[in-house]
């Protein structure tokens, strides 16, 4: 019978830590190649790619993807998040959180009779439009889910027009392991 050794056990014992360090190692470079091949894709002034604790993060702003007040889009807008596609496609354990922003200007008389009836709504019909388009371009149904955030954290002031281009944008976080 063979009779457990000090580095035996202590084997054992780190196995497990070790393999939870290859698996965010992994984890980390499909991200790390995700952020380059949608670095490559998008011009500064159509989206901004974000790597952070562990998340990949595209913003763009709305007037890239809608016209002013409307949350449904056009050709253009679809060429803009089919640059998206070819990174969504293989990722199979991997959510992509879609999430709409606005500023705090109230939404107009055109808006409500369409049923618009706050920012929330605004920002969340944009944001199932774009998860949407993006199921149809090929990402993965069951990872893909979009939420209304309205006002709620804004990344610059409402005071002036800039702050409020910046603050109307849609956020595409994908969050997991990768494929």
């Amino acid at each position: 019978m063979l009779r457990p050794t000090r580095s035996m056990i202590a084997g054992v014992m780190l196995a497990p830590m070790l393999l939870v360090g290859c698996v965010s190692e992994q984890k980390y470079d499909q991200l790390q190649a995700a952020y380059a091949q949608l670095q490559s894709k998008y011009t500064a002034d159509e989206a901004t790619i974000q790597l952070l604790e562990g998340k990949l993060k595209v913003i763009m702003t709305d007037r890239i993807l809608f016209s002013s007040g409307g949350w449904r889009i056009d050709e253009a807008a679809r060429r803009q998040l089919a640059k998206m596609a070819p990174t969504l496609q293989p990722l199979r354990n991997t959510r992509v959180i879609v999430e709409g922003y606005t500023d705090t200007t109230p939404v107009g008389p055109e808006l409500h009779r369409e049923g618009v009836t706050s920012n929330l709504d605004l920002s969340s019909k944009r944001a199932d439009t774009v998860a949407d388009q993006l199921i149809r371009q090929g990402a993965p149904r069951n990872l893909v889910s979009a939420d209304g955030r309205g006002e709620a954290n804004p990344i610059a002031s409402n005071d002036t027009p800039q702050g409020r281009a910046q603050n109307r944008r849609i956020e595409v976080t994908l969050d997991g392991p990768g494929t």
